[in-house]
Order: structure tokens, then C-alpha cells, then sequence
């Protein structure tokens, strides 16, 4: 049992686990870590026990409750708020899902791959007719999640740079007093977008919450902007880490990249691997209501656990070779968009949005190239979503 290793900590290579968890690869399926505050609790890095904890009613992700736990300053000053979605357990947590699963539904998302399509091809023809050097996060990876989000969520996409702005700060404070004012100013823009589409309806999906569910009394102002806090935070900022990263990584693997040129159909499976061997989203909580017994050790009651997606993802019992990118293997398993009731709700989107934005960046421009060194390209720390802060191409 590991007692010494501190979570999260940062990554020494973008695409790969921190260096100092290999401890934890090592007294799989559970041990101890420490968080910033200097409390104890649990990690997992198992796959089959994180897929059966995550299916456990006895670990909550209520982030009101006193005992959960918080892996930086920013994030314990948030959770005496009220999270949508993530931060609440069933039955809320069934009501909100339910309120938005059909428009996340294959079939809502299928319909939509061709202006996802349509935005890509926009934008990589803003970057060719610009020439290169581009900065692709800000002129690629960045605004293909945000326009999309935007017209799924029918908000105005004239105001992506001030929500873009605030989610960062959201995610990366610095200070709490950042994260705090990001959150309250959002939650203001929100609540006046709703207000105004109240008597100024639009056709996307805010404006039929607010027709079916608002003004019918099935829920509340507050409740939809803190839906739409979460829905446009996600929305965006995953997948553009997503795309960002995923591009690096391939062009740091140019056997893999090559065959994955040969042969275009192999873009589903590549997603799912790059999902796995990403893992941007690492560190998921929750605190145990009662005792469990898992793993030969028991997690007792108001013991905080913390899921290491990126250790999970790599257990070699599941995963054979898993430092390495194979397109062949079968990844449809990982956990990078977690499991049981809060797996992703929009991991359809996520799909799609990936599979069109990679395929058609590296079809239409088959010189890409990092037009950096890559260890002079920053990316991002360890306590937040994993991803490029910048990524300098040239084709």
C-alpha cells in the first residue's frame, strides 16, 4: 500500500500518466494517496474494481456532503454549491439525465455530423487561407466543440470568448476567488439568456427545456442554468482538450499516424484509443455512504475514493501493452468517459465531434507538422483537464 504518493500531480509527457504514480500501477487494484490538504484516500487504478465501484449505490457524488473529498483548494471551495448533474446522486441525478438524453441520443447526433462536418471544413479553410504557422487550439481544436455546443445548446456563439474565458478560469482558477467569480458570472449570463428566450424563443435545446420543463413547473430557473453550466462547460471544453492533445499524440507517433492515413475506416477505433490512452479527464470522486469491501480492503464509510483514469486505463490485465497506441485493440471498454449512472451523457457528441475534426485535419492537410519543439509546446497541469495550452503546426 502506497501512503507517500500525492494526487493529482503533473504530467512529465502530455499523452502519458505522471511518472510518479507508477507506484500506484504497482499495488493495483487500490491503495492511498494524499491530497493537497493532506487527507488520505483511496485510488483506484484497477479496471474491473473502478467498473464495479462506479456501479456502487453505497459511493456518492454528492459534493455537499462534508466528507467529500476535494483534490485542489479551488474545487473544495465550490462543493458546498449545488452541481448539476455531476455533483448529485439519484434520484436528481435520473430526473436531469432523463430531461436531456434524447437530445444526446445516436440518432440526435448522427443528424448532426454534417454541420459538424461543415464547421470543420470551415475552419481548417480559415487556417489554409491564413497560411501557416497557425496555433491550432485557438483556431481549430477550441472552436469546433464551442460552435457546435452552441447551436445544439441555441446559445449565441458572438459570446464564445467571454464563456470560453470564464470556463477556463472555472477549471484553473488560480485563485478560488477566480473560480468563484468565473462561476457567478456565468450563472448570470445564463440566467439572462434564459430570461430572454422566454419571450424570445429559438429552436435549440435551452429553449425546449424551457418550454417543456420551465414553463410547464417541472423545474426552476436555477436548476436549468446550473444544466446549462455544466452542459456548456463539457460541451466544449473536453473535446477541444480532446483534439488538441489527440493531435500532438498522433504527431508524435507517426508509424501509427501513417496507417491511420492508409486507412481512414480505422477513425472510430482510433478515437476510442486515443480516449484510453488520453485519459484528459483523471482523477473522477466520490465519497463511500457506508462500508465496502472490495480489493481485499475496505473502504469505510465517509472514506473519499478517487478514480485514476489514467492508471485504470492502463492496466495491463485489460489493456496488453498499454504504453503503446494500437488501433487494433478492443478499447470500447475504457473508462475515459466513465462508467455506470454518470458515464458521459454526451460521449456520442464527443465521438463524432473527434472522428470528423481529426480525420478531415489530417486529410486535408497531410504535411501537418508541429512547428515547435515538441518539448517547448506547453500543455496543461495535473489538477485540471488534461490538454495543449498551445499548439504551434505548419504543413
Amino acid at each position: 500500500m502506497s501512503e507517500t504518493v500525492a494526487f493529482p500531480q503533473d504530467r512529465t509527457c502530455p499523452y502519458h500518466p505522471p511518472a510518479a504514480y507508477a507506484p500506484l500501477r504497482e499495488t493495483r487494484p487500490l491503495s492511498r494517496v494524499t491530497l493537497f490538504d493532506g487527507r488520505s484516500v483511496w485510488v483506484v487504478t484497477g479496471h474491473a474494481e473502478a467498473r464495479a465501484l462506479l456501479s456502487d449505490g453505497r459511493l456518492s457524488s454528492d459534493r455537499q456532503n462534508a466528507a467529500f473529498p476535494a483534490t485542489t483548494k479551488r474545487f473544495k471551495g465550490l462543493t458546498a454549491r449545488r452541481t448539476a448533474l455531476l455533483g448529485v446522486d439519484d434520484p436528481e441525478h435520473n430526473t436531469q439525465r432523463r430531461m436531456l438524453i434524447p437530445s444526446f441520443s445516436v440518432k440526435r447526433i448522427a443528424a448532426l455530423r454534417p454541420q459538424i462536418q461543415q464547421t470543420v471544413d470551415r475552419l481548417i479553410d480559415g487556417m489554409t487561407a491564413k497560411g501557416a504557422p497557425a496555433e491550432l487550439v485557438s483556431a481549430f481544436a477550441l472552436p469546433v466543440p464551442s460552435m457546435v455546443i452552441c447551436a445544439l445548446l441555441g446559445v449565441p456563439y458572438e459570446d464564445h470568448e467571454f464563456f470560453e474565458a470564464k470556463s477556463r478560469q472555472l477549471l484553473r482558477g488560480p485563485e478560488l476567488s477566480d473560480v468563484e467569480e468565473a462561476r457567478h458570472s456565468l450563472d448570470g449570463y445564463l440566467r439572462d439568456l434564459i430570461g430572454r428566450k422566454r419571450t424570445d424563443p429559438g429552436d435549440g435545446l435551452l429553449d425546449e427545456l424551457i418550454a417543456q420543463r420551465l414553463e410547464t413547473g417541472q423545474t426552476d430557473v436555477e436548476e436549468l442554468v446550473a444544466l446549462a453550466v455544466i452542459l456548456l462547460i463539457a460541451g466544449h471544453e473536453t473535446t477541444a482538450n480532446m483534439i488538441s492533445l489527440g493531435t500532438f499524440t498522433l504527431l508524435r507517433h507517426p508509424e501509427q499516424l501513417a496507417e491511420l492515413r492508409a486507412d481512414p475506416s480505422l477513425m472510430s477505433e482510433a478515437v476510442e484509443e486515443l480516449m484510453r490512452f488520453l485519459s484528459i479527464a483523471d482523477g473522477m470522486l466520490r465519497v463511500a455512504t457506508e462500508d465496502i469491501e472490495i480489493g481485499g480492503v475496505t473502504i469505510g464509510a465517509d472514506d473519499g475514493v478517487v478514480f485514476s483514469t489514467s492508471v485504470i486505463n492502463r492496466d495491463e490485465s485489460v489493456f496488453p501493452d498499454p504504453d503503446s497506441l494500437d488501433w487494433h485493440r478492443p478499447t470500447r471498454h475504457h473508462l475515459a468517459f466513465g462508467f455506470g449512472i454518470h458515464q458521459c451523457l454526451g460521449q456520442n457528441l464527443a465521438r463524432a465531434e473527434m472522428e470528423i475534426a481529426l480525420g478531415s485535419l489530417f486529410a486535408r492537410l497531410p504535411g501537418l507538422r508541429l512547428a515547435e519543439e515538441p518539448d517547448r509546446i506547453p500543455f496543461k497541469p495535473g489538477d485540471t483537464i488534461q490538454g495543449m495550452i498551445e499548439l504551434p503546426v505548419a504543413w
